[in-house]
C-alpha cells in the first residue's frame, strides 16, 4: 500500500512539476559552484579561522556606547597576519595595551589589539604577511583579540570583508540560475501551472493573442420567419 502511494505521488509530481527531477540536481550543482567560486576580498588575520566571541554592534549615535569591531578567540603569542595589502601606520601602546593599525588604501584601515607589531611603522605589507603577535591586556579578557575596520572614519563590520555576506537566492523548481539571470531563455511560458484547484494554463500576453476577426453583417445567417 505504501509503495502504491509513493508511485502515485511520483506520478503527480511528474505531471505538475515537469523537469523538476532533471533540473533539481543541475540547479543545486550550479548554486554550489557559484558559492565555492566566491572569494572574499580579505583574509582572516589569524590562522586557522578563529571563533567569534562578540559580533559587531555599532551604536546608534557616534557618542553612544557600542562595539565598534569584533572580538575573536586568540591565544597569547598567536601570529597576526595582514588581512589585505597595505602599510603599517600605527604601532604603539594605547593606555595599557599595544595597538597595530594598517592602512589598506581607499579610506580603509584595520586595527588590532592587543597586538605587538613585528614590523616598524611605514612597512608595506601584503595580504597574509605576519605583522605582529597577540599579547595580554585585551578589553575582552585573556585569549581574545579585538579587530576593528574603518572606512573613511566610519566603523564597519570586519566580517563583511572575510566572509560571504551576500543574500541567499531561492530558485523556483525546474529553473536554473542561467534562466533566472536571463542567459538562457525560459521554455516554461506555455507549461501548465498547478494550482490548488487543478492546472491553470498561463495566458499569452495580449499582444501575442490571436485576434478573432469580426463577421460582417452580410455574412451573418438570417433567421427567416415561419
Amino acid at each position: 500500500m505504501k509503495r502504491t502511494h509513493a508511485l502515485l505521488l511520483a506520478a503527480v509530481l511528474a505531471v505538475f512539476v515537469p523537469g523538476a527531477a532533471a533540473a533539481g540536481p543541475h540547479s543545486a550543482a550550479t548554486a554550489t559552484a557559484s558559492a565555492t567560486a566566491y572569494s572574499p576580498p580579505w583574509t582572516w588575520p589569524l590562522d586557522p579561522v578563529p571563533a567569534l566571541l562578540r559580533p559587531f554592534d555599532p551604536p546608534a549615535q557616534p557618542w553612544l556606547a557600542g562595539h565598534r569591531g569584533i572580538d575573536v578567540a586568540a591565544a597569547e603569542g598567536s601570529a597576526v597576519l595582514a588581512p589585505a595589502d597595505g602599510r603599517v601606520i600605527f604601532a604603539r601602546r594605547v593606555v595599557d595595551r599595544p595597538v597595530l593599525t594598517i592602512d589598506h588604501g581607499g579610506g580603509l584601515k584595520s586595527s588590532f589589539e592587543p597586538v605587538e607589531a613585528s614590523v616598524p611603522v611605514g612597512t608595506v605589507v601584503s595580504k597574509g604577511t605576519a605583522v605582529g603577535s597577540v599579547r595580554a591586556g585585551s578589553h575582552c579578557g585573556p585569549g581574545c583579540m579585538h579587530w576593528g575596520v574603518r572606512l573613511n572614519g566610519e566603523y564597519m563590520d570586519p566580517l563583511a570583508y572575510v566572509s560571504d555576506r551576500r543574500p541567499s537566492v531561492l530558485l523556483p523548481v525546474g529553473r536554473s540560475t542561467q534562466q533566472m539571470s536571463g542567459q538562457v531563455p525560459s521554455d516554461t511560458a506555455d507549461v501548465p501551472a498547478p494550482t490548488p484547484h487543478g492546472i491553470l494554463r498561463r495566458r499569452a500576453p495580449p499582444s501575442t493573442r490571436p485576434h478573432r476577426r469580426p463577421v460582417p453583417p452580410s455574412a451573418r445567417p438570417v433567421k427567416r420567419p415561419g
